[in-house]
């Protein structure tokens, strides 16, 4: 029997979903991979018949400006009525702005890998976080390396702020310590002085909590030191595009924690590889973890709206019945208003990550 027709969609009857993500500052290299696997998401949702039978429509937002503008910008889409639903990997600055001004008014689906804590009503999150990503990362370098002296090295907002709190537990439950930390302006160039903090410290092993051009930067700059040759990076924030602009002459150490790889060989990231180089091409931007991570926010958005029969966000949150997909993470379930996932730890090789273990 030939499968039925998916229901056909008027566009007088469209959900509008405002997609914010980095198109420029130090996220923008983020930003072509974000809007692709959006827009690969919001194709085959149409094509299955939409979202409660509404056909999805993605506005894109620039979320790489000053937290407040881009807060105010989505903030008066959703008064408008002109957007249904948020979605997007932006910084946790944008988030903490965002949140309290839309989150009981649409539903608000921040993809970002994060510090933890999001409790904002109508605020529902697919990205990891700290206790499930940064600690077993440690604890499994500290076993298989060695390393004991840490250090962090971030930008200086609420992600990396939080995140080198508990990275101090962290390193003394992994046997070492954190003995010292940094924290650069957003757009950062030179990294001089906090290298040479490093090679003062004798650390054997630094925390890089940097966003996306600024991370390259500093891998270049960390190499070029020669710091490379005598310390791993660990990185929660790492993605293939990043990896191919930081260059592989200086990736050599360098580790990722995330709950996707391009190269990670399960079923269902490999068909998400083909159907998103078959609609793109072989030359799109890489799909890494950042960027793919706005495909499960769209799905997880789709999901929401089935299981609650709305995108009322009283209605979402009033769900008890278990909200789940299967995506190229594999089959994720919502727990709270977090999405539950594997993650895993890679080891850069040149211009891809080898994954070595699932955390």
């Amino acid at each position: 029997m030939a499968p039925a027709a998916a229901p056909r969609l008027g566009a007088e009857d469209t959900l509008t979903v405002a997609l914010v993500v980095p198109l420029h500052g130090p996220g923008g290299i983020l930003g072509p991979s974000c809007e692709l696997s959006a827009r690969l998401a919001a194709e085959e949702l149409n094509a299955a018949g939409g979202v409660l039978g509404r056909e999805v429509r993605l506005v894109a937002v620039d979320g790489g400006g000053a937290p407040e503008q881009v807060a105010a910008e989505v903030a008066a889409l959703v008064r408008l009525g002109a957007v249904d639903a948020v979605v997007g990997w932006h910084i946790s600055a944008v988030r903490k702005a965002l949140a309290p001004r839309i989150a009981h008014l649409v539903p608000y689906v921040y993809t970002a890998q994060y510090e933890g804590g999001e409790r904002t009503p109508g605020v529902f999150l697919t990205g990891e976080t700290d206790l499930r990503q940064l600690l077993p990362a440690m604890r499994l370098l500290a076993a298989s390396t060695g390393v004991r002296r840490w250090c962090t090295v971030g930008n200086d907002y609420v992600w990396p702020r939080a995140t080198a709190r508990v990275a101090r537990a962290y390193a003394r439950e992994c046997g070492g310590a954190m003995v010292g930390e940094a924290f650069l302006p957003l757009g950062t160039r030179d990294f001089g002085p906090v290298l040479r903090r490093i090679e003062r410290a004798a650390v054997d092993a630094v925390l890089m909590l940097l966003v996306g051009g600024d991370a390259v930067r500093f891998n270049r700059a960390f190499a070029g030191y020669g710091l490379h040759e005598r310390c791993v990076r660990l990185s929660t924030h790492m993605d293939e595009n990043m990896l191919l602009a930081t260059g592989a002459e200086a990736t050599g150490g360098l580790w990722a924690a995330s709950g996707y790889f391009e190269t990670l060989a399960t079923a269902e990231s490999l068909d998400f590889n083909r159907r998103y180089a078959r609609r793109f091409g072989v030359s799109a931007p890489v799909v890494g973890s950042l960027g793919e991570s706005c495909f499960e926010g769209m799905m997880l958005l789709a999901a929401l709206a089935a299981r609650a029969g709305s995108l009322d966000v009283g209605a979402m949150r009033a769900v008890r019945e278990p909200v789940a997909y299967e995506g190229p993470r594999g089959v994720l379930r919502l727990r709270g208003n977090h999405l539950d996932q594997r993650v895993y730890l890679a080891r850069a090789d040149a211009f891809d990550f080898d994954v070595v273990a699932q955390l």
